[in-house]
């Protein structure tokens, strides 16, 4: 069936053909055609339907104006509707295209399947250590930077302490966390805080750059065609946010501040070629996907991730990067740059987790089975500081203020601790796009 066509222009035509497959096949994409005769049955394949998982259109490769609708054509990539490390779909880099306001009311193409549950595509652990040597980021911390990483065990050791709800009494915590409870859910039943001695506490409130490492999760990815390394780093303290407003820029005291501050990034490399293929940045609750030609780089091929400054949201580039509304000028700053303050991940780092590779061949440490919040619900009202700063602005942009305020994630205002990595729903899912 023709899709779209356009008027030649230049000497060049294209004709966008969606095939009619036999019932029990499913089409995998768009056929394009030089002349308007359609396709031969003999230069298209569909494959059976039981071989294919369902698809979702994503990123817009092509816009361009239509003569046939009041939409403009546009062409998209596909990938599988259900993506982490237990799904099967594989993306076959086909496309999808029209005239669609809503491309998903329309769409009738899918992905491949992977039946082979041996995952025989993926590393094993020494290719694991190659793949981490040849591409693992140098993660750079802005030059301003007051609340660095550390290791997990060095927050222990250094006086990290265990609350739990009804009990006055607080419990040190072991080097190797092995006296955290385990398993479970976030059921608010236990939390990590700072040691109440304010000299202990403002030394582990800085952090520790030395034993910073990063912590290394490793799972298939898009049906085991591509390995997913997702590298943790901790950090004892997420500093106060600072708030821009136009061409004013107002450092918070407690706004945005909380204990412990859990970010990652994430390399995906190809299993057919061994290639970076994209890196994703985690922001705060948000994050994207860079293709490995948009990425910087240091000593040959591994990628450079600049870490905000007190936030240290994960960023591919240096520079300025507003949370909340760029038009308007108003929201928090996240401010990146390179500085003497960095952690080599392609030598500091520890894996962590690796499922596929089946039971004993990686050990997960005992900090990372503890579900609940890795820092204590803050009590200060947050809102009682925001009152302040919007008496000092002008009528006009207060309403602006308060509004875009209120949709900052929970943790910005500092009102309660990170979970740790295996909470998160990317730790088994896909992450977001």
């Amino acid at each position: 069936m023709l899709v779209w066509s356009n008027e030649p222009q230049h000497g060049h035509c294209g004709y966008f053909w969606l095939p009619n497959p036999p019932v029990g096949y499913k089409a995998m994409g768009i056929v394009v055609s030089e002349t308007p005769e359609e396709p031969e049955l003999n230069e298209v394949r569909c494959v059976r339907e039981d071989l294919t998982e369902s698809c979702e259109t994503c990123d817009v490769i092509l816009t361009t104006d239509s003569n046939h609708s009041n939409y403009a054509f546009q062409v998209w990539k596909t990938r599988p509707c259900k993506r982490g490390m237990l799904c099967s779909g594989v993306s076959v880099g086909t496309f999808f295209c029209g005239t669609y306001s809503n491309p998903e009311d329309q769409l009738d193409v899918a992905c491949l399947k992977n039946l082979d549950s041996t995952l025989h595509a993926m590393p094993n652990l020494d290719q694991i250590h190659a793949l981490i040597k040849h591409y693992g980021p140098t993660v750079f911390f802005h030059p301003d930077e007051d609340c660095m990483p550390s290791s997990v065990q060095w927050f222990f050791k250094n006086g990290a302490i265990l609350k739990q709800e009804g009990n006055s009494k607080w419990e040190p915590i072991d080097y190797m966390g092995s006296s955290l409870p385990s398993g479970g859910t976030n059921d608010g039943a236990f939390w990590i805080d700072l040691p109440d001695d304010d000299e202990a506490r403002n030394y582990l409130k800085r952090g520790n750059l030395e034993s910073a490492e990063l912590y290394v999760h490793v799972k298939p990815a898009l049906g085991g065609t591509f390995t997913d390394i997702a590298m943790w780093i901790f950090c004892p303290l997420n500093g106060p946010a600072t708030l821009k407003i136009g061409i004013m820029n107002i450092e918070m005291t407690k706004i945005g501040q909380h204990v412990s501050d859990w970010e990652h990034y994430t390399l995906r490399v190809s299993n057919f070629t061994g290639e970076l293929w994209q890196a994703y940045f985690s922001e705060h609750s948000g994050g994207g996907w860079v293709d490995a030609r948009d990425l910087e780089y240091i000593e040959g091929n591994k990628p450079i991730v600049y870490s905000s400054k007190h936030g240290h949201a994960s960023y591919p580039h240096p520079g300025m990067y507003l949370q909340g509304s760029s038009k308007l000028g108003i929201g928090v700053r996240n401010d990146t740059a390179r500085s003497k303050y960095f952690v080599d991940s392609s030598t500091k780092y520890q894996i962590v987790a690796a499922e596929y590779l089946g039971d004993g061949v990686v050990t997960e440490p005992c900090w990372l089975q503890y579900m609940r919040e890795w820092g204590p619900t803050i009590v200060y009202d947050t809102r009682s500081e925001l009152d302040k700063i919007l008496s000092l602005l002008p009528m006009f942009v207060r309403f602006s203020v308060e509004n875009i305020v209120d949709l900052f994630p929970t943790e910005l205002y500092g009102e309660e601790g990170p979970t740790g990595p295996k909470e998160k729903n990317n730790w088994e899912g896909d992450e977001r796009w």
